[in-house]
């Protein structure tokens, strides 16, 4: 059986790197994407589960109609959130057997960054809803400010600026 092999881009060209097929390679990557949701889907899940007790504290009614908007666009950010980074096992399970396991793993990690964006935002106004109770508005404002770029460099910065650099050893 002759199988197309090469450096892992499906095209079996023979460069360095992994000597895998397509659909090796589309395994490869499936089994490191569930992997990277396993951890994405426990954080949002903690965080969702906390945020959806929150509207059911006695003090709840003690917020601001501004810190309950913020609350309510938290707990729907939370919930695209969490149907996002699920989105991938129900893509999964919907194409099982129909021979499209690149094309699975390609939507799987596009929906995986757009979970991660979401988790972005989710972070952010939630981070924002409690600091705005316990400190200054303005000093709770620069504090996500400065949480929300942490988060976009460690999470995107950081990767692309390798992937770049590395481009360039290639």
């Amino acid at each position: 059986m002759d199988r197309k092999r090469g450096n892992g881009d499906g095209k079996g060209n023979g460069g360095p790197g992994r000597d895998e097929t397509e659909e090796e390679r589309a395994d490869r990557k499936w089994a490191d994407l569930v992997q990277e949701l396993r951890v994405a889907q426990t954080g949002v899940q903690i965080l969702f589960g906390f945020l959806l007790t929150v509207a059911f504290q006695p003090r709840f009614e003690e917020l601001s109609q501004t810190d309950q908007t913020i609350y309510s666009v938290t707990v729907i950010l939370g919930a695209a959130t969490t149907g996002v980074l699920v989105g991938p096992v129900a893509f999964h399970r919907m194409l099982t057997g129909r021979r499209l396991k690149p094309e699975t793993v390609s939507w799987a990690s596009r929906l995986t960054m757009l979970g991660l964006v979401l988790l972005l935002c989710t972070m952010a106004f939630a981070l924002l809803l409690i600091l705005r109770v316990v400190l200054d508005d303005t000093i709770a404002l620069w504090l996500v400010v400065a949480m929300v770029v942490w988060f976009v460099v460690c999470w995107f910065v950081l990767p692309a600026w390798t992937r770049a650099t590395r481009r360039g050893l290639d």
